[in-house]
């Protein structure tokens, strides 16, 4: 399996134990996957990925930064979509 493939499945998991973490009142755990969603997204190879999965990693560090803990989940479920459709169609 492509590394990439590898790297992108796990962020999107990653992400969507961040949105679980915040709809759940698990703030802690939620920022725990955040970090680790963010060391993840290194390890991707962004020289060799489509232009609009470059375009998520840059903003991926800017839902981080979001007040509203709503808004953070719901923007870290639709990334992980993103993401995990990414690592499917990544050939």
């Amino acid at each position: 399996m492509d590394k990439n493939k590898i790297a992108l499945g796990s962020l999107a998991m990653d992400l969507k134990r961040v949105a679980l973490g915040y709809y759940r009142n698990s703030t802690k755990v939620a920022e725990i996957f955040m970090e680790e969603a963010l060391k993840r997204k290194k390890e991707v190879d962004v020289t060799s990925v489509k232009p609009y999965v470059k375009d998520l990693l840059s903003k991926l560090e800017d839902i981080k930064n979001e007040k509203d803990k709503q808004k953070v989940a719901e923007d870290a479920l639709m990334y992980s979509i993103l993401f995990q459709n990414a690592a499917f169609s990544e050939r």
